[in-house]
C-alpha cells in the first residue's frame, strides 16, 4: 500500500467522524445563541500547536451559533518581562504585588503582545476577533484589592498593600452586546480602570467570572493546568453542586490554587451563570469536548 493510500481515511474512520458529528448535534442546538465565556491561560498559552487548536475551537463555536468571549491571562509572560527589565516582584496569596512600574509592564504585556497574538490566531483560523482591555469603554471598573495577614508572634492582623491589584466591582456589557450583534469575538485582557482613572491588574479568572455573570453566560470555562477538581484519592470529580463545591473547600478536598478557582466558579453561578467548568487547557480541543460531548472534560459546578 502506498503512503498516499495509507494516509486516506478509511470508511470506518469517516463513519466514526459522522457519528461524532451526529452525537454533537443536540449540544449544538442546546447552545445555539448562548454566550460562553472562556478564560484562556496556563501552559496552553505557551504552546503554539495548542494555541492554534484553541483558536480553531473558538471559531467553530462561533460558526455553530455560540457566542464566545475570551478572557486571557499572562502571568508567566509578565514575569519574564519583569526579569528582562530587572524589576523585582513578589506574590502574596497568589497575587503579584504591583507597583506603578509593574502595572505599566502588566498592561503592556497583557493588552499588547499577548492580546494581539490571540486575536491573530483566531482571525487566522477564519474568525473575526477584536482585542480589548477592561479599560475600553470602561468595560471593567475595578477597586483596589486589600489583603490581611496575621503576625504569628503578636497575633495581630496587618493589612498588606498589593499596590495596583484590583477586583472587578462593575462590568459594563454594552460594548460586548454590540460586538455580539456584529458577530465579532471579543478577546479581553484583564486590565481594569478605577474610579480615579487608575489602572489595575486583575486576576484573569476573577475577571472572566465577573464578565460571565454580567452577560448571564450559559457557561464559564476556566482553562487551567489540571484536569479539574480532584477528590482526596486524586480522581477527577466530574460534577459538583454549589453546596458540594463549598464542602470541598471546607473539608480540605480542594487545596492551594484550586480554592480561588472554585470560588470564582461559585461567584459566577450565584451571579446568574448556568454552570462553570474547570478543565485542563493542555488537552487538545478541551472546550469542544466540554461543550459538545456528554462526558465533558473537567469539573462542572452548577445549581442543582
Amino acid at each position: 500500500m502506498t503512503d498516499a493510500a495509507s494516509a486516506t481515511p478509511s470508511r470506518d474512520e469517516w463513519l466514526a467522524k459522522a457519528r461524532t458529528l451526529s452525537e454533537a448535534l443536540p449540544y449544538m442546538r442546546r447552545y445555539a445563541g448562548q454566550t460562553v465565556v472562556v478564560k484562556y491561560g496556563g501552559h496552553a498559552m505557551g504552546d503554539e500547536a495548542l494555541g492554534r487548536r484553541f483558536a480553531n475551537d473558538i471559531v467553530l463555536m462561533k460558526q455553530v451559533g455560540i457566542h464566545p468571549i475570551v478572557v486571557h491571562g499572562g502571568g508567566p509572560q509578565i514575569g519574564q518581562m519583569l526579569e528582562r527589565l530587572k524589576i523585582k516582584s513578589e506574590f502574596v496569596d497568589g497575587l503579584r504585588v504591583t507597583d506603578k512600574e509593574t502595572v505599566e509592564i502588566a498592561e503592556m504585556v497583557l493588552s499588547g503582545s499577548i492580546n494581539k497574538q490571540i486575536v491573530a490566531l483566531i482571525n487566522d483560523a477564519g474568525g473575526d476577533a477584536i482585542g480589548l482591555s477592561g479599560k475600553d469603554d470602561d468595560l471593567i471598573e475595578a477597586r483596589k484589592v486589600t489583603r490581611t495577614k496575621r503576625d504569628p508572634d503578636s497575633n495581630i492582623e496587618k493589612v498588606i498593600d498589593l499596590g495596583f491589584v484590583g477586583d472587578p466591582f462593575r462590568i459594563n456589557p454594552g460594548l460586548l452586546d454590540k460586538l455580539r450583534q456584529a458577530d465579532i469575538i471579543p478577546v479581553i485582557a484583564p486590565i481594569g480602570i478605577g474610579e480615579d482613572g487608575q489602572t489595575y491588574n486583575i486576576n484573569a479568572d476573577t475577571a472572566a467570572g465577573a464578565i460571565a455573570a454580567a452577560v448571564k453566560a450559559t457557561r464559564l470555562l476556566l482553562l487551567t493546568d489540571v484536569a479539574g477538581v480532584l477528590d482526596k484519592e486524586k480522581r477527577l470529580i466530574p460534577e459538583l453542586s454549589v453546596d458540594a463545591a463549598k464542602r470541598a473547600i471546607a473539608d480540605g478536598t480542594a487545596t492551594g490554587g484550586m480554592i480561588p478557582k472554585i470560588e470564582t466558579c461559585l461567584q459566577a453561578v450565584e451571579g446568574g451563570v448556568q454552570a462553570a467548568v474547570i478543565l485542563d487547557g493542555r488537552v487538545p480541543h478541551a472546550i469542544i469536548l466540554e461543550i459538545f460531548t456528554e462526558g465533558g472534560a473537567g469539573t462542572l459546578i452548577g445549581r442543582k
